[in-house]
């Protein structure tokens, strides 16, 4: 039974302006099963995201799969990311997190290619793995997110090198947190800085450069197995 969760693009847009065993733990103290709220990423679980890219319209599937990966020690869920551009795959990619005991979610490498439109790999520039040449993780979305928090989401010097800060905490008139918008930048490109949106028990629901492009994703669909 799958359950499809339907976003207005508008009203999401309008606010700003997810191994058949992924329950183990390790020495380390993490776990391929991410229950961070902010950023769930449950097994089987798909999302669909549209918006623009290079100035021509985009369609972007993540799906988090039931496949596990230890890296430097830690085991990472493995969730796999198709970006179609003008309805051409154009980049496919490997995303590997953890979760550790305090529920901070950590980003520990990425196999990225690049596409040319006959499916022909012309770039993988952006792979990279913690622990191999240098690299190193970092946390991708904190516990318990609240303004000004920041720090390094990846490592791999002269090639991934992002970094976040928590701009904003939405709340309900109740007072509970219910969203969450970041700022992420990179030295690797100085003139850019990109908001995302994350909903409570959803994830990233908006993606937009506000400076330095115009490139933009909005999640569209939410499909979750049971």
């Amino acid at each position: 039974m799958h359950l499809t969760i339907a976003l207005a693009a508008a009203g999401i847009a309008s606010a700003l302006g997810v191994a058949a065993a992924a329950g183990g733990g390790s020495p380390h103290g993490f776990t391929a099963r991410v229950t961070n709220p902010w950023f769930p990423l449950k097994p089987g679980t798909r999302y669909e995201y549209v918006g623009v890219k290079d100035g021509r319209p985009s369609r972007d599937v993540m799906v988090v799969t039931h496949r596990t990966t230890t890296i430097d020690g830690a085991p990472c869920i493995d969730v796999s990311d198709r970006l179609y551009i003008g309805g051409k795959l154009r980049e496919r990619t490997t995303d590997w997190y953890t979760q550790d005991r305090q529920g901070n979610v950590w980003y520990f490498g990425e196999d990225t290619a690049e596409l040319d439109r006959n499916g022909r790999i012309t770039s993988r520039e952006g792979t990279w793995l913690a622990g191999r040449d240098g690299a190193e993780p970092g946390i991708y979305m904190p516990a318990k997110p609240h303004v000004g928090q920041s720090g390094r989401q990846e490592y791999y010097r002269r090639h991934a090198e992002d970094r976040f800060r928590v701009a904003a905490v939405i709340r309900s008139v109740s007072g509970a947190p219910v969203s969450v918008l970041t700022e992420e930048t990179t030295p690797l490109e100085p003139g850019v800085v990109d908001n995302k949106l994350y909903v409570r028990g959803v994830g990233t629901v908006t993606e937009l450069t506000v400076k330095g492009g115009s490139e933009r994703n909005q999640l569209i669909s939410v499909t979750r197995a049971h």
